[in-house]
Order: C-alpha cells, then sequence, then structure tokens
C-alpha cells in the first residue's frame, strides 16, 4: 500500500475572492525592495513601477497596480509581475507614506482592483 503524502495548506494573505485576475509584467524602477502585495503607481516619464508615495509628483503617486511577487531592484531596474484586476485583502498590502487602504481602496477600484 503507498504512503499517502501530506501537505499543508497556506493560506494566499493577498488575493481574495474569485473575481478574474489579470496579470502582465511591469519593469519595476530600480533601488527598492518590495514585497507582494505592494502597491504601485506608474512613473510617467518612463513607465517604470514604484511603491506609490501619495507626496510624489512623478505619476507614481497614483496607485494603479498591486506586485504580485517579492522583488528587489537594487542592483537595477527589472521585470516583475503585476496584478491589474482582482480582489485582494487590504491586511496584505504594502502602502507607501501617505496612503490608507480606504485611499488606495478608492483609487484601484475603477481600475477593477478591488481591495475587501
Amino acid at each position: 500500500m503507498p504512503n499517502p503524502t501530506r501537505s499543508t495548506y497556506t493560506p494566499d494573505h493577498l488575493i481574495a475572492g474569485d473575481f478574474p485576475q489579470v496579470k502582465e509584467s511591469g519593469v519595476i524602477a530600480a533601488g527598492q525592495e518590495l514585497a507582494r502585495g505592494a502597491v504601485l503607481g506608474k512613473v510617467t516619464a518612463d513607465g517604470q513601477y514604484k511603491l506609490s508615495l501619495a507626496a510624489a509628483a512623478d505619476g507614481s503617486e497614483v496607485p494603479v497596480v498591486v506586485l504580485d511577487a517579492d522583488i528587489d531592484t537594487t542592483g537595477g531596474a527589472a521585470p516583475g509581475p503585476l496584478l491589474l484586476t482582482g480582489e485582494v485583502l487590504g491586511s496584505g498590502l504594502t502602502l507607501g507614506a501617505g496612503h490608507t487602504v480606504a485611499s488606495v481602496k478608492a483609487a484601484l477600484r475603477p481600475l477593477s482592483l478591488f481591495v475587501r
């Protein structure tokens, strides 16, 4: 008789609900160590993504996507997976200075990224 294999269920601390997820790759700006769930803005000048800070003035102050994997760009800009649509848990997000779950929820909702 074969020995059954056991596995442990690890809940996802970012994804919530069954809303369809759309993902794509984008360039994450250099000089960042970001965890999955970081709320990113897009720099207008070069189209790269970085942690959205409310006081930024380069376009990245507007939250537009959620990072879907940990990434380290301290060695230079690199491609990273971005969540464009779906449902995420507010508790699983990393927010830049000046943002709150409520402000990010309002910014992402028109983009079909729903924060629960």
